[in-house]
């Protein structure tokens, strides 16, 4: 459904991704666990177009999405939640959902698809009239969620969904992601939860210092020793 060959992208003059390769296949959850400054996020960028890589292509499903501008990208079907949310604090929850499906004109799916949201999160439909910058940190990322999906994606990016959130709160937003990517939504997954994130996940690929170092199924990074050592705590 996606596959990425040999990108790089530069912030000014650092080199932030270097030769990056990597695929994502319909129906998968396909995660990314790395560092701080990693470049995890950067690729998810690049994807969604608010960077442009240097080289190298980025096709989805079969065509070239490489340096086309986001409002396009997500018009063929995908969208992005980015780290640290980025909600409309000053509208409300209603408002910022639809948002998310700015870019549809099926009133009717809109509405099923509304309704679909508030059944994955029944905290936004309590919250529904409040403005956004009232929820917490949990809340606030069900909303940009459940934003994304407004636009009916056929693949999500998710950049750090469990960031900030106690624990109980990421074992919630973990199923939740699983059950849309079953509804049939493919996923990629960037997480700093490495446990968590390989637990969902079907496979996985580790980046340090804007490279691929590792890659395969979730359950061989899960036993290989380098990934327990440097993401999973040593255990």
């Amino acid at each position: 459904m996606l596959k990425i060959e040999n990108i790089d992208v530069f912030y000014g003059n650092i080199h932030a991704l270097k030769g990056v390769s990597l695929e994502v296949n319909q129906g998968e959850i396909v995660t990314l666990i790395g560092a701080n400054g990693a470049g995890k996020s950067t690729l998810l960028k690049t994807i969604s177009g608010l960077l442009k890589p240097k080289n190298g292509g980025i096709h989805y499903e079969g065509k070239s999405i490489s340096g086309k501008q986001a409002q396009t990208i997500v018009k063929q079907g995908i969208s992005h939640v980015p780290e640290g949310r980025r909600i409309f604090a000053n509208m409300s929850v209603l408002e910022n959902l639809e948002l998310g499906a700015f870019l549809r004109k099926d009133k009717a799916g809109i509405q099923q698809d509304l309704d679909k949201v508030f059944q994955l999160f029944p905290r936004l439909l309590e919250r529904k009239k409040q403005s956004a910058g009232t929820l917490s940190g949990g809340e606030q990322q069900m909303l940009a969620m459940g934003r994304a999906l407004m636009a009916k994606p056929r693949l999500l990016l998710l950049d750090e969904p469990s960031m900030g959130l106690a624990p109980l709160l990421v074992k919630t937003i973990f199923r939740i992601i699983e059950e849309i990517n079953q509804t049939g939504t493919t996923i990629l997954l960037v997480e700093q939860n490495a446990n968590m994130a390989l637990s969902i996940a079907n496979r996985a690929y580790v980046i340090e210092t804007g490279r691929v170092v590792l890659s395969g199924t979730a359950e061989e990074l899960n036993a290989s020793d380098q990934v327990k050592s440097a993401y999973l705590g040593g255990h």
